[in-house]
Order: C-alpha cells, then structure tokens, then sequence
C-alpha cells in the first residue's frame, strides 16, 4: 500500500503548555481517542517523558499493535518515528504554536504506510478521516483540560 501523508491543523481553545502536556498523557488515550484501545509507556527518556509507547488500535478491519519512538522539543514539537509492530512505518509530528493566552493552532503532519491490503473502498475514507478525526478528538480532550483548570480554584498561599 502507497504512503499516506496528511497534515490537518485547528485551533485549540487551549494554552500550548496544555497541549503539549495533554499529548504526553498517554494513558488517557484510550479515554478520548476512539480508535485506540489500549496503551502502554514502554520507556521513558531521562527526563520522564515517554520515549517508546506500545498502540493497540482497531481500524475496523482488524486491531493492530504498534510501537512509536518519540522525540520531544518543548514546549511545541513531539516527533515520532515507527519501532516495530503490524504497520509498514509511521513518522508524524505535533507542532502546537501560541495563538494568545488561551488559543494554540496545533498541527499534525503524518506519513502511515499500512504494510498491507485494505480494499479501495474501505482505504479511501480511512485515509481522508483519521488524521482528521484524531486532531479533532484531541482538542476535544486538551479544550475539556482548559476548561477543568479555569473552573478550578487556585489556592491563595498565606
């Protein structure tokens, strides 16, 4: 199967340290990021950010398994490159630029070689929708954070 390279971008009613953050939580994934059912933080880099995470997500047709390495450039950039698992290869980055106080316009660019068969008529709108859905569900989740932490009190120290 051919490479599918996409980048989509959105606004983010949400500070970029927030975004950024957000996309490090990798356990919640599977609490917000439909496809994704099950990950795991293989290892961390020195500073505790993840560096390899296991996927476990369902394309309809079948749930593959896949481990990403990541590269992490605070606070705007994480890169990621393919380890090994059922895919072909997958190379991606998040890119989160400040917009104002409260507004990020986030950027995913992804290039997903499958590494097998999937029909036409399946292929298609799977490669038109993912990338797209999978931003959308994240500002969902980084814009539900946003608003948690404006409706938390902050403590006044004495």
């Amino acid at each position: 199967m051919a490479d599918v390279a996409q980048s989509f971008s959105t606004p983010i009613a949400a500070p970029a340290a927030l975004c950024y953050e957000a996309i490090a939580d990798f356990p919640a994934y599977p609490s917000w990021s439909s496809p994704v059912t099950e990950v795991n933080v293989l290892a961390r880099h020195d500073d505790g950010m993840p560096h390899q995470v296991e996927f476990f997500v369902d394309m309809k047709l079948k749930t593959v398994r896949y481990v990403l390495a990541y590269a992490w450039h605070p606070p705007h950039r994480v890169t990621w490159s393919y380890v090994e698992g059922d895919l072909e290869s997958i190379e991606g980055s998040y890119v989160f630029e400040p917009a104002g106080q409260r507004l990020t316009h986030a950027t995913c660019t992804q290039v997903v070689v499958l590494g097998f068969w999937v029909p036409g008529l399946l292929r298609r709108p799977l490669e038109q929708n993912a990338l797209r859905q999978s931003v959308l569900e994240f500002k969902t989740e980084a814009e539900r954070r946003a608003a948690a932490r404006e409706r938390t009190p902050r403590r006044r120290s004495s």
